[in-house]
């Protein structure tokens, strides 16, 4: 449905209209801070807290981008420019205050501006909540394709929701994943614009009723989406786009006869439940509820998206012949899928487009991205929830599916095993509907996110359309912004980087390709470990302040930090561990190359196998680390509540890189590009973007091991027999025992039974045992090379000079050009 009717535009819209431009300079900035403290914060300089600080600086350099942002819509409009949405569940978008000064290249004179006024700017920086907009790689990778679109001048919006609580906080307790609420807008949001007269009614239930070739849904429940603005702005580009997220609001705001007679709880109670669309996250999705909670969730924000942007064109716009040329939606994975069917609504109930026709502009609109080769690629809703919830949606895609299966039977005739494979429908055990073979069906474009990825998805989950459309399937490796994994997180590197090749890589990645004929310069090498060990301590200190470990800096720092999840197989890196630390109890002298191992990431709240993993490694750290027998030689650390700004901190500190899944399981991987361009050697699979970066970096300079793609399908069809592997192998036996009989965990022996059992008694389907052997010997050559430093540090700086292709930029670059067919807007 259409926004409320608004008032006329006021005359005052029509006059000459002067405003000022913010200077950039120390005495502005400092003056532009003291007036948004008294003026806007309503604080002076002894009554602000720090935090008082950090919103009127950040006030300030939000100024500074507006003018940007209102020519770049300016532009858009005079240029008549195709923009692309880019519809996505999750934004990771991390700390907003440093990323908008190195965009404005006004982190100095800002910083000047504080120290005047008596701030250090870093200590107010480190109190910006990170926006917990995201769990993980889904959400940084739509993060970072902002940050480049705008870099590039690509126009365009993120769409997303504006959860209250995002994210949930994971704190340990007694070695557990406990979670609570991350309410990251306690203190309010600068960065963001609030636009209550940009609000959408989003229905819900109902029922539809035919009229001819008509249908109305009507007796809905509904709620309002109400619009919140975000600046992204472009680096070294006056360009500017805008995130756009979506909070839930009720459309009746208190039932005011309920309160009367008394019944407090009831008279809110519609709207309580009208907003939990936005609170948070991700709702744990193991129950029924929850599972519809999440329905909601994607449908709300997708009809508010699609309903905004085709406002938007019809502004300009009259009849939708050119729909397709101006509009590109990208569906970064299922999630935002159910904006195919609302778009063909809008279509049909609003604008009365034929079938046909609407259909047809559809595939040429939308484009989508497939992000993992596992079950959660093929998204599903039962028939019964979605006619529940959605009604007129499900007739919609029953039609569409209809509409498919009649043409590809006129084409390849009544195959039905065929028609039973492609089906939108699922009628096999509870029906439902195939959201990601929706995606395929509606776009022109679908891609995977590295080439092995590209290459599986269309051998596998979608092998019987890739063969009808082959065209349609293409590959973009994924990337991330140097702006902010290398710039940011990592300024003494940034600092050896500019003074050594000059500061343009920022804007061109491939720059760092200028580093390989200056290898063999050993003042290159001692200034790239000098920086590696300033960020290792830079660590250390942080883990003090913030966990009160401590850890030695003169260590190897081995680090994974991703999504605990079995297919990313923390538990292979916790058996190296358990091996090494049983090689420095029982065979002294043998482990000679120190080592801080560290663990990050969080588990879903109802995935309990992930749980027992953090709580395993959680043990093993407390047992380690409290054994004097090992001292330094051996740590394990698991820092909690991984988050953008965390990981800028730990990535940086990185020797070692694990990128261990399970061959064929990781699409792609961004965790390995931000690592390895921070001079981390990877040891790895050849599994997902791995497979490009040992081919950028050369095979000497990366640890592969492991059983590849292939191989790891082949043994699982001629029998994968764990038992036999570990009955082969006395060292994985003992490593193995020490799980069974508890000695991790001596206050409760049989805690770990189960890990045992899944990897030695249930299968172990991510084949942990059978890379285990593999695994170990390779971590030996990890220690072998760890021993000569100049070697190892050589071998680091080529891996930062193979990252230029793994920008974001890069790929971003390939979508409008390949998929979105969007220009950059003339300056």
């Amino acid at each position: 449905m259409t926004p409320e009717p608004k008032p006329p535009i006021p005359e005052a819209a029509n006059v000459p209209f002067v405003h000022d431009t913010p200077p950039h300079d120390v005495a502005a900035l400092k003056r532009a801070i003291s007036n948004k403290l008294m003026f806007q914060i309503g604080k002076d300089p002894r009554s602000a807290q720090p935090v008082d600080w950090l919103h009127a600086a950040s006030y300030a350099v939000r100024d500074l981008m507006v003018e940007r942002w209102f020519d770049t819509t300016h532009a858009r409009n005079e240029q008549d420019a195709k923009q692309v949405y880019y519809l996505s569940m999750e934004f990771l978008i991390g700390r907003a205050f440093t990323n908008a000064l190195l965009a404005m290249e006004i982190t100095e004179p800002l910083r000047q501006a504080l120290r005047e006024l008596g701030v250090d700017m870093n200590a107010i920086a480190d109190l910006e909540p990170d926006a917990a907009l995201g769990n993980g790689g889904l959400g940084r990778l739509a993060a970072c394709f902002l940050d480049s679109m705008a870099t590039l001048g690509i126009p365009g919006y993120g769409y997303g929701i504006r959860y209250d609580y995002g994210m949930f906080r994971q704190t340990i307790v007694d070695g557990r994943q406990v979670e609570t609420p991350d309410y990251w807008l306690t203190d309010g949001n600068p960065w963001e614009f609030p636009r209550p007269e940009v609000v959408y009614r989003v229905q819900f239930g109902g029922h539809v009723i035919k009229e001819g070739d008509r249908a109305r849904w009507v007796d809905t429940h509904d709620v309002e989406a109400m619009a919140y603005d975000t600046i992204i702005p472009g680096y070294d580009t006056t360009t500017t786009n805008t995130l756009r997220l979506w909070s839930a609001k009720a459309t009746k705001e208190i039932d005011l006869g309920a309160f009367n007679r008394g019944d407090y709880f009831g008279a809110v109670e519609q709207k309580n439940h009208s907003e939990n669309v936005s609170r948070v996250l991700y709702p744990d999705d193991s129950t029924d509820a929850g599972r519809e909670l999440r329905l909601h969730q994607e449908y709300f924000f997708c009809s508010a998206s699609v309903q905004d942007l085709m406002r938007r064109y019809l502004q300009t716009h009259t009849g939708f012949d050119q729909f397709a040329d101006k509009v590109s939606i990208h569906l970064n994975d299922t999630h935002p899928v159910l904006a195919i069917p609302e778009l063909m609504r809008l279509f049909l109930d609003v604008h009365h487009l034929p079938f046909n026709d609407a259909w047809r502009i559809c595939q040429g609109v939308f484009s989508y991205t497939n992000h993992t080769l596992m079950s959660e690629a093929l998204e599903t809703w039962p028939i019964d929830m979605l006619g529940r919830v959605l009604p007129r949606h499900l007739q919609i895609i029953l039609d569409i599916n209809a509409y498919f299966l009649t043409r590809l039977t006129q084409k390849h005739g009544h195959d039905v095993n065929l028609m039973r494979h492609v089906s939108l429908v699922n009628e096999s055990g509870t029906r439902s509907v195939r959201m990601a073979y929706l995606a395929v069906l509606a776009s022109h474009s679908v891609n995977g996110v590295s080439k092995l990825h590209s290459e599986l998805m269309q051998q596998s989950i979608f092998a019987d359309f890739a063969k009808l459309w082959p065209a349609r399937f293409n590959n973009k490796t994924n990337g991330i912004t140097q702006r902010r994994w290398l710039a940011l997180a990592n300024p003494p590197l940034a600092a050896l980087l500019d003074k050594t090749i000059g500061a343009h890589w920022r804007r061109d990645l491939s720059e760092l390709a200028k580093l390989r004929p200056l290898l063999g310069s050993s003042d290159l090498v001692k200034e790239f470990q000098g920086a590696k060990r300033s960020n290792k301590a830079r660590f250390a200190a942080w883990l003090k302040t913030h966990h009160g470990v401590t850890i030695p800096v003169d260590a190897l720092y081995d680090v994974q930090v991703k999504r605990i999840h079995e297919y990313k197989r923390q538990l292979l890196n916790v058996l190296h561990v358990i091996t090494r630390y049983l090689c420095i109890l029982e065979q002294p002298g043998s482990v000679t190359v120190p080592r801080v191992v560290i663990f990050s990431g969080k588990a879903a709240s109802a995935y309990h196998m992930a749980k027992l993993i953090i709580q395993l490694i959680n043990d093993v750290a407390k047992t380690i680390n409290n054994d004097d027998r090992v001292g330094d030689l051996l740590k394990v650390v698991f820092v909690p509540n991984y988050s953008v700004s965390a990981a800028e901190v730990i990535i940086p500190a990185a020797d070692l890189s694990e990128q261990i899944s399970t061959a064929g399981t990781e699409a792609s991987g961004t965790g390995n590009m931000k690592l390895a361009l921070n001079g981390a050697l990877t040891i790895g699979t050849l599994d997902g973007a791995n497979v490009e970066i040992q081919e950028n970096v050369g095979a000497d300079n990366i640890f592969i091991f492991g059983l590849t793609a292939g191989e790891v399908t082949d043994l699982r069809m001629t029998g994968y027999q764990p038992n036999a592997i570990v009955g082969a192998n006395p060292e994985l036996a003992r490593v193995l025992e020490t799980l069974r009989d508890g000695r991790f965990s001596p206050e409760e022996p049989h805690r770990y039974q189960s890990i045992y059992d899944l990897l030695v008694n249930w299968g172990d389907h991510y084949m942990l045992l059978a890379d285990y052997a593999s695994y170990i010997a390779t971590q030996s050559k990890v220690d072998a090379l760890y021993r000569k430093p100049d070697e190892w540090a050589k071998k680091a700086l080529t891996n930062v000079a193979g990252m230029g292709p793994f920008s974001s930029d890069r790929t971003i670059a390939e979508y409008a050009e390949q998929i979105w067919h969007a220009k950059p807007l003339l300056s």
